[in-house]
């Protein structure tokens, strides 16, 4: 099969993204990043490459981040058992020092490093830096599981205004600067709100929102966030997507626009979703 793409088919691709460089242009988005596309190195390196082509094109990005694997994967090579209670990691001291330091060391500085082979500055900033997201104690079940009283985007703002794209990873501290681990897309509805963004996108190991879950063809495209509670009580929305929707619906009564769920193993489903007619994933609004 020939894949080759004609010079009419490259500038009608370029046609069709010209008015959405014009929506988005000087607009904030906020990309919460994780799941397959982080663990698969080529995948990775694409999103990077779709982050650093929407910043050039004016598009002001901002790019949250999780880690939970390769924190099981430390704690396992230490011999150290990982537990969870409602998908939420029971976060004793060590294994908060470990989240920190995976975290805000090894995966950010990985991803800005990343960036700057696509020409673009980036800068890695945690919650705890300017003390930006501050939290409390969710659950003393949970240990040193963070709950978000607040999010400060000067930080954001101010490495935006100069040019910067924001890597965030998803650590808070609390009233005394003791580290947090956060849920990362709970951390990015926050961001997005405190921002305006006018986007949030949560990149996923799953289409989107499904009708059936054993159905990928069953994508629901366009949910309103009043339609959410009978989806729930439909058994629609269930199990863990639940949470991730409730982020989506937060960050929208926070301000934020739009907010999206795709699949982040899709190959540069964040151009496909900002720049293109098609679209991809579930879009609440």
């Amino acid at each position: 099969m020939d894949l080759t793409i004609s010079h009419e088919q490259r500038a009608t691709i370029l046609v069709e993204a010209l008015p959405y460089i014009q929506k988005y242009h000087n607009k904030i988005i906020v990309i919460k990043y994780g799941g397959a596309a982080m663990l698969n190195e080529e995948l990775k390196r694409q999103v990077m490459g779709d982050i650093a082509l929407l910043h050039l094109v004016g598009i002001r990005v901002v790019l949250v981040h999780g880690g939970g694997p390769e924190i099981s994967d430390l704690l396992a090579r230490m011999g150290k058992a990982t537990a969870f209670i409602n998908g939420l990691r029971v976060t004793d001291k060590e294994t908060a020092e470990v989240a920190l330091m995976v975290l805000a060391g090894k995966i950010n500085k990985g991803l800005v490093a990343l960036m700057e082979t696509f020409g673009r500055h980036a800068i890695g900033l945690s919650g705890m830096d300017g003390r930006m997201i501050r939290v409390r104690q969710l659950d003393p079940a949970l240990g040193y599981v963070g709950e978000i009283v607040g999010v400060d985007p000067a930080p954001v703002l101010d490495l935006l205004e100069s040019g910067y794209i924001p890597i965030i990873s998803t650590i808070g501290c609390n009233g005394d600067g003791g580290a947090y681990n956060i849920n990362a897309d709970t951390a990015a509805a926050h961001i997005a709100a405190a921002l305006k963004a006018e986007s949030l996108i949560s990149m996923s190991d799953i289409p989107g929102l499904l009708r059936d879950v054993s159905d990928e063809s069953s994508l629901i495209r366009r949910v309103k966030t009043d339609d959410v509670p009978q989806l729930i009580e439909d058994g629609i929305l269930s199990g863990g997507m639940i949470p991730k929707v409730e982020c989506c619906v937060e960050a929208l009564r926070g301000g934020v626009r739009r907010a999206f769920i795709l699949d982040g193993r899709i190959p540069h489903s964040i151009l496909i979703e900002v720049l293109t007619d098609a679209g991809i994933g579930t879009m609440f609004f």
